[in-house]
């Protein structure tokens, strides 16, 4: 170790990023964003780290360094959001943190001191909306296993459905299957603050965490420890304002619940960047308008966190720039038809891009008429079992899945393996038989047994 120059140093912690889950293609902005966030000594210790979790003893002895010396920086690195540390009882392992959720929401999350948030915001957004990237390295071609999820508002659901909605789908239901809560600032709204965009009305401090999630931000001062009471508020404020509620895409032990708006979310405001859709998992539900209800008024669709509504006239035709969509929603059904025909303009309807739409519910919770409700989706959309399927499912998608089963970097032979494992995957047939529902179920099995 200490051999390489920094060059070389956030070359390979480029790399051995962009092999995680999560894909970080290395551009500029990014060499320039590890720069800012890690010490050459930390880059080469992360550089360096299995892929898989491992404990301080198993990276002290693949990275050739003193045990005492590594722990020391994993602390500093866990306490910098750039390391997860996994603890049950007394045994600690260790992760790499991925882009998202991990380097990106652990750093905004960052309090206290002189930190130089104005310097991260600037990077991250660089790297993230300079170009598309990072977006089109692991939604472009169309893959479906992201990292969260969203959730349904359960008052926007038809009523007569609500008994269909499943637990996973339920924040209370997550919040209930837990003891332990914490919340602390939306990294997304933290960010926006210092690259100078106009804030909108959300509160800032609203990224809520549940059970093991809430250990690890508490543990390292990322978020306050709250109780059961004050979680359920901060949902019912979510509901009262308008917000998207996302969680991790896993129907067992969900780890957060976040509180997202489509003016600040960057994984919804990647959706309406690249138009990649699969950034944010929808959930089984599906905004649905009763047109005989429906008046037009356009208070959904200013909602809408993803523009998945629109007003179109009656004729089809989409409302043009000048046409003011009418957010009156007080006004009687027959006074705006008599409205809109008095200006020489055909009547204003809803229509609904199935294709966009989330099923998050907001637009049902604005409209004044209930022409808007949740419905069920025609066919139901996949969501991993826990953690671990997810990841092993995203690895796959994005062809570096070989790194979690030969997951030590210094190794020549594994380093062999992996190219030869990892060429095989990325062939489209068997990709797509491994993801397919017939054999993935019997896939992400044998890969559980191995693995335990």
């Amino acid at each position: 170790m200490g051999h390489l120059t920094g060059k070389d140093v956030y070359r390979r912690l480029a790399g051995k990023l962009d092999n995680t889950p999560v894909r970080t293609p290395d551009t500029p902005a990014f060499r320039a964003l590890l720069r800012e966030l890690y010490t050459p000594e930390e880059a080469e210790l992360v550089a360096c780290m299995p892929y898989r979790p491992a404990t301080a003893s198993r990276i002290a002895a693949v990275c050739r360094m003193d045990r005492a010396r590594v722990e020391a920086m994993l602390d500093t690195l866990c306490a910098k959001g750039l390391v997860i540390d996994l603890r049950e009882g007394d045994t600690a392992t260790y992760m790499i943190s991925p882009i998202v959720i991990g380097i990106f929401e652990f750093t905004m999350m960052r309090t206290g001191g002189d930190l130089p948030h104005g310097t991260w915001a600037r990077l991250f957004n660089d790297y993230m909306f300079g170009d598309t990237t990072f977006f089109d390295a692991n939604f472009a071609s169309g893959q479906r296993i992201s990292i969260m999820r969203a959730l349904p508002h359960e008052e926007a659901v038809e009523e007569s459905a609500r008994t269909e909605i499943l637990d996973h789908e339920r924040a209370r239901a997550l919040v209930d299957r837990h003891t332990t809560f914490a919340v602390g600032l939306c990294s997304c709204r933290h960010e926006k603050v210092h690259i100078g965009e106009e804030p909108c009305d959300a509160p800032l401090e609203t990224c809520t965490s549940l059970g093991s999630g809430a250990e690890f931000l508490i543990r390292n001062g990322f978020a306050r420890r709250i109780d059961r009471a004050e979680m359920l508020d901060i949902l019912a404020r979510s509901r009262d304002l308008g917000l998207t509620l996302s969680t991790d895409n896993v129907r067992r032990d969900a780890g957060f619940i976040c509180h997202c708006c489509g003016c600040c979310c960057n994984l919804m405001r990647g959706i309406k960047v690249t138009g990649h859709t699969g950034i944010l998992v929808t959930s089984n539900w599906l905004a649905a308008c009763d047109a005989d209800a429906c008046t037009g008024c356009g208070l959904c669709v200013r909602a809408c966190p993803v523009d998945a509504l629109r007003i179109v006239r009656e004729d089809g035709q989409r409302t043009q720039a000048g046409e003011t969509v009418d957010a009156r929603g007080d006004v009687p059904d027959d006074e705006v038809a008599a409205s809109t025909a008095r200006r020489g303009k055909a009547r204003r309807r809803l229509e609904v891009d199935t294709s966009v739409c989330l099923g998050c519910g907001v637009c049902a919770l604005r409209c004044p008429t209930g022409a808007l409700r949740l419905e069920e989706r025609p066919a139901r959309v996949f969501h991993p079992e826990d953690s671990f399927e997810r990841v092993i499912l995203q690895s796959l998608e994005r062809g570096t899945f070989q790194n979690l089963i030969f997951d030590n970097p210094a190794s020549r032979s594994q380093a062999f393996m992996r190219g030869l494992v990892g060429g095989f995957l990325k062939l489209d047939p068997v990709k797509r038989a491994l993801m397919g529902d017939r054999l993935r179920s019997r896939f992400l099995g044998a890969i559980r047994r191995v693995a335990t």
